[in-house]
């Protein structure tokens, strides 16, 4: 049965071994459970740059989403899946939903499972998992800074969104940025500046802790870092190299994506 039900787990992917561990690993099975014995998972990743990097530094097969529908296909695969792991419907959600319209006549049933914030819930949810997260650190004097990626697309509103989801619980503290596009750095640190704090502790509200975590947001070497941005300006600074698919509040939306995404096949 489960050669005939396939989930494609589609993620931007990471050149790290560990944080796929942690973070890609760890939503995967999370899915798994959730999607139950009939159904067989499958990875791939949207970024031809990591799977070549894999490939060559681990001797690991990673399928691009046009690969992965075209093995699929190839097997007989009949009801599909295709769940992707991005935070939001961006440019790397379209892409993935133009190669899967290539092979609409390919498979029986095909369902699109929701990114991490698609619905008002799903910013409810994400932001409870960031305060439990991080309210250890919470002490008055703090600042709770979350890195995002950002995107050229109108879906970079989320990042918004989260900000004002996250005041609108009282939590008038932490602050939400992005390395690409808006809100920017610079206008992080003004809207930190404006508060009256001594420490900053930095977390990626990322996927996985990859590249833009260690080399972006935590180098001390690199000057425009954000860790560096924020030492300079006089701040205590303490970087949390974790990805949200660390925190199993966020795993278990995923796995009600992909509940949501398996009952559409039956509509």
């Amino acid at each position: 049965m489960s050669e005939r039900n396939v989930i494609l787990v589609v993620s931007f992917g990471t050149a790290s071994a560990e944080s796929r561990r942690l973070n890609i690993d760890a939503v995967e099975q999370a899915i798994c459970e959730a999607a139950g014995e009939s159904w067989s998972i499958q990875r791939c990743f949207t970024s031809r740059t990591i799977i070549n990097i894999i490939a060559k530094k681990e001797g690991i097969k990673t399928y691009s989403i046009a690969e992965a529908l075209e093995k699929a296909a190839a097997e007989g695969v009949k009801n599909l899946v295709v769940q992707p792991t991005h935070l939001m419907k961006g440019l790397e959600y379209d892409k993935l939903v133009s190669v899967l319209a290539d092979y609409s006549d390919s498979f029986v049933k095909t369902s699109v499972g929701d990114p991490l914030l698609t619905s008002e819930g799903d910013f409810d949810r994400v932001a409870d998992a960031l305060i439990d997260a991080s309210a250890v650190y919470e002490d008055g004097s703090t600042a709770l800074v979350f890195m995002g990626h950002g995107t050229e697309a109108a879906a970079n509103s989320i990042y918004d969104k989260m900000q004002s989801v996250l005041n609108s619980k009282g939590k008038a503290d932490y602050f939400v940025g992005t390395v690409e596009a808006e809100p920017s750095l610079d206008d992080v640190i003004r809207a930190v500046g404006a508060g009256n704090y001594k420490r900053v502790v930095l977390r990626p509200l990322m996927l996985v802790a990859g590249n833009h975590a260690v080399k972006d947001m935590s180098s001390a070497d690199d000057p425009d870092s954000w860790y560096s941005r924020f030492t300079d300006e006089g701040y205590e600074t303490v970087c949390i190299i974790e990805g949200l698919g660390q925190l199993p509040a966020i795993r278990d939306i995923y796995a009600d994506h992909i509940h949501r995404a398996i009952a559409y096949l039956d509509n």
